[in-house]
């Protein structure tokens, strides 16, 4: 089947930096995978969740549809497609290879299988794909090594960065400081979940870490002195407006701190987190910021060309997605 380039689509180039692989399986492709039908209610988030915990459960029935090399590839073929569907220029998916390892699979297995899944949608859609993999915060510090050392091999061969994730309350980020030291010993870059749950500290201890990225961080928000060090830094936010909601990072969208991050100089972008589990589009996060946060146009573009900046993608493509703002 043939289909034009996103890349004629949008005059500003669209990017979502912060979007998970399992998070954003199509119900197509869920029902293809298990062989029965499902609703929607298993697949996304209840409206009244009621912390990140509770939403972190919904990714039980995906995980059971990535535990093989050929249901891996149809899932990173299934993501571009939805991608393709976002009208999106280019994307950072993240996941968890060690999670993918319950039926006797290896990490080096399930990174390629996804990989060939991904690139099969890059050829088809049009669209530039890089693949963050991510240590779990439940996983020993064995497992997350182990996993990390092998995607090490696939960098710049289609994995773009590392990323911790997780129960962030359960699990803080001081307990991984040795880990991402030796990933930034690998000469691999990294972005890290952290201000998700109310710890300005944690966004503090990645970005002395090393993370050039923070997922979320959120927990910034009058916070000075935090937002002046990534200001400094020149660290990427990215924020994942309809899913912070939900997990209540954040109480309610007047309270929501893009508006602030912006007006404070910070590397803000928009992101989805979890399509199918937060029921979402980065059109859709545009059109609700848009709504609720006194985000302009000219913040969206902005946030896109922030999103060039900080991307890990290769600089070739960089200059090809700055070159389409026209300036």
């Amino acid at each position: 089947m043939e289909h034009s380039t996103s890349a004629h689509r949008n005059k500003i180039p669209r990017l979502d930096l912060h979007c998970h692989l399992d998070g954003s399986l199509s119900r197509r492709f869920v029902e293809d995978t298990l062989g029965r039908a499902v609703t929607m209610e298993e697949l996304q988030v209840e409206p009244d969740c009621r912390n990140l915990a509770e939403y972190l459960a919904k990714f039980a029935l995906p995980f059971e549809c990535i535990q093989s090399a050929k249901h891996l590839k149809y899932a990173g073929y299934d993501f571009m497609r939805s991608a393709y569907d976002d009208a999106l220029d280019y994307v950072e998916v993240r996941f968890a290879p060690v999670s993918s390892c319950m039926e006797g699979l290896d990490v080096r297995t399930v990174i390629e299988s996804v990989l060939e899944g991904i690139r099969r949608g890059e050829e088809e859609f049009g669209i530039a794909c890089g693949v963050i993999v991510c240590a779990m915060r439940n996983h020993s510090e064995e497992q997350n090594l182990d996993m990390l050392r092998a995607a090490r091999e696939f960098l710049g061969e289609g994995v773009c960065a590392a990323d911790l994730a997780g129960d962030e309350a359960s699990y803080p980020m001081s307990q991984f400081r040795e880990l991402f030291r030796e990933v930034k010993r690998m000469d691999m870059p990294f972005t890290l979940h952290a201000g998700e749950c109310g710890s300005a500290e944690n966004i503090v201890e990645a970005v002395e870490c090393g993370a050039s990225r923070i997922g979320h961080g959120v927990a910034m928000s009058g916070r000075a002195d935090v937002m002046q060090l990534c200001r400094d830094r020149h660290i990427g936010i990215e924020l994942c407006p309809t899913s912070n909601i939900q997990t209540r990072a954040v109480a309610d969208y007047s309270a929501y701190p893009m508006r602030e991050f912006l007006d404070n100089g910070l590397l803000a972008t928009i992101n989805t987190d979890n399509r199918t589990i937060s029921g979402t589009t980065l059109e859709n996060e545009i059109r609700t910021v848009r709504e609720h946060c006194r985000i302009t146009d000219e913040d969206v573009t902005r946030m896109m060309r922030n999103a060039v900046e900080v991307s890990f993608a290769p600089d070739e493509v960089k200059q090809a997605l700055l070159a389409r703002f026209g300036e």
